[in-house]
């Protein structure tokens, strides 16, 4: 393990794929924003990699255009030893197109902004000052990359743009053969974990699980293997149980973990319910946008994500839907070790919404065609890398126990063959759920009926075919004097004080939520938000994390939610 000299964000960032060979290059980098890709002798100045440079805690606290291109630097040493046969460079994540140059040598290149990417450097190393250079371009408005939130003009339900690197930067050496990769699927039907793994080199690969510690199971094989996993214990928010596994191929070691945990739709007095390991289960969660004060898309530390999930867990929810972002992938170990089920957003892009689609379309059920790709604002280019980004994302997240549902479209965002990437995607992994649409336009696929509701009484109606789930609604504002970004104010419903606030919320749950989940089957909501986020000023906690209500407040409320949902269904 490197020395990690106060470096941001420096924890090993990959924990269901861990190696002790590790040099965190996070740090301070040089960095120019210029209008050409020729190679700089002198620089702007200093960056904190890995805050994008529109962040404060980047240090630079400026906006890269569309027709700019950042430029980065560092120079990196390898201690003795380290080498061990191959290297690689290691991204969390480089927003939006990444050129990697090392000693003068183009490494490689990676398109989209949203994804884990490495590169082997093994071959363009040097014994001593190994150039780094970078090489990013970023277009916002882009209709080709998906680009989440991120608006120049923010304002609303758009926020800052952010570019270049905002995760982490490191470096990794493995044996010439290695493992590659790793999937664990779980079947607790049939008491069975199947592993999958991806070498390079022959030999057999050792399998190690452990459970606090202790040895419960070894095994050997060649590429794939289904465990007996009889008597093992099931993962759920209530009790999160992971079991460690270490991996040996060869000279290579690997440690990672799993969750066995089940997430499936199951039949009660004539509706369909989530079922979390063969149960109907209430998913209670909050819209989380991933959003820093400070950091824009990169937290400030990550004892800062672990907190704030923890918190979510102590106020009684048990769910979040990570909404139209890609977090660094500590974040979902947090999730899987704290017990928090995951909703997992796929990053919209497209041409520009009109606002008759943003403010209308969500809201009536208004019926489109979304395979005139004219209307839906996609283009062939367009789609293809929609479907890139969101298999990288499938991928790289595959091993996540907590992430029960995936989100192709929100809110017709870029929405385009709906049906046809529902059927792609759970036929690349049936053992999650899909809202193929969420707040529509439904094209009646996916297993959800998924509505966004703001404005109005939520009115809902269980057809008894798919999940009826309410996906987004609430919003409530309420400005927290000394909290807030900034003078402007954007919610659905303003409050002036936290007992109005609070009153208000009850007032939703008891006469709204309860209603539908007691008569309708109601077994979802995603509640309007976690935290503030700019000019939005609805969320539990502000921009800067403060609780904005009282805390046993909301877990009494959540506590009425999940007794009214055990009601309902022993009914």
């Amino acid at each position: 393990m490197s020395k990690l000299l106060n470096l941001p964000l420096s924890e090993y960032p990959r924990p269901q794929f861990e190696r002790d060979s590790y040099l965190c290059l996070n740090g301070l980098w040089d960095y120019a924003i210029k209008k050409s890709d020729v190679f700089l002798d002198k620089f702007d100045g200093k960056i904190l990699v890995p805050y994008s440079p529109e962040s404060n805690l980047s240090g630079v606290k400026k906006q890269v255009g569309p027709d700019d291109f950042l430029h980065y630097h560092t120079v990196f040493n390898l201690e003795d030893g380290f080498n061990k046969g191959r290297v690689f460079l290691n991204f969390g994540a480089c927003d939006q197109v990444c050129k990697v140059y090392l000693n003068g040598v183009f490494v490689g290149m990676h398109e989209g902004g949203y994804n884990s990417f490495s590169f082997e450097i093994t071959n363009y190393l040097v014994d001593y000052d190994n150039n780094l250079y970078i090489i990013v371009t970023d277009d916002a408005n882009s209709d080709i990359y998906g680009r989440g939130k991120q608006k120049y003009k923010r304002g609303g339900i758009w926020y800052t743009a952010t570019s270049g690197i905002w995760q982490t930067v490191w470096l990794e050496s493995t044996p010439k053969n290695y493992i590659k990769s790793i999937t664990f699927t779980p079947d607790i039907d049939n008491n069975l974990l199947h592993v999958c793994c991806d070498k390079v080199g022959d030999g057999p690969v050792n399998l190690n699980i452990l459970d606090d510690g202790e040895t419960v199971k070894t095994c050997s094989f060649d590429n794939k293997i289904s465990i007996d996993v009889t008597n093992f214990k099931l993962w759920s928010p209530e009790n999160p149980n992971l079991y460690r596994v270490e991996v040996t191929f060869n000279d290579d070691i690997v440690r990672s973990y799993f969750g066995l945990r089940k997430f499936s739709i199951i039949n009660l007095n004539g509706k369909k319910y989530f079922a979390l390991n063969n149960k109907p289960y209430f998913n209670n969660g909050l819209l989380d946008q991933g959003y820093w004060v400070d950091g824009l898309y990169t937290p400030p530390s990550n004892k800062a994500m672990f907190d704030e999930i923890k918190s979510v867990k102590d106020l009684g929810f048990n769910m979040l839907r990570k909404h139209i972002k890609v977090e660094p992938m500590l974040w979902y170990y947090y999730c899987d070790l704290l017990g928090v089920l995951v909703w997992q957003d796929m990053i919209n892009g497209g041409k520009q919404y009109p606002a008759w689609r943003i403010m209308l379309a969500p809201f009536i059920n208004l019926k489109l065609d979304d395979t005139n790709s004219k209307k839906m604002g996609r283009t062939n280019e367009s789609y293809k890398q929609f479907l890139i980004e969101s298999r990288q994302m499938h991928a790289q997240l595959y091993n996540t126990a907590s992430i029960c549902l995936f989100t192709p479209y929100n809110e017709c965002w870029g929405q385009y063959k709906a049906q046809e990437v529902y059927e792609l995607f759970k036929l690349l992994d049936p053992s999650r759920l899909y809202d193929h649409a969420s707040g529509w336009v439904d094209v009646g696929a996916g297993d959800l009926t998924s509505r966004h509701i703001y404005f109005r009484k939520a009115k809902m109606k269980n057809d008894g075919i798919r999940i009826l789930a309410l996906t987004e609604f609430g919003g409530y504002s309420y400005s927290l004097k000394g909290h807030v970004f900034t003078s402007k104010k954007f919610g659905y419903k303003s409050f002036s004080n936290k007992d109005a606030l609070q009153k208000a919320y009850k007032k939703l749950f008891v006469n709204e939520i309860i209603p539908l989940i007691l008569n309708e089957g109601l077994c979802a909501t995603v509640y309007t938000q976690l935290s503030d986020v700019e000019d939005e000023v609805n969320g539990l906690f502000t921009y800067d994390r403060i609780l904005k209500f009282d805390k046993d407040f909301l877990v009494e409320v959540n506590r009425l939610v999940y007794k009214t949902f055990e009601d309902s269904i022993k009914k």
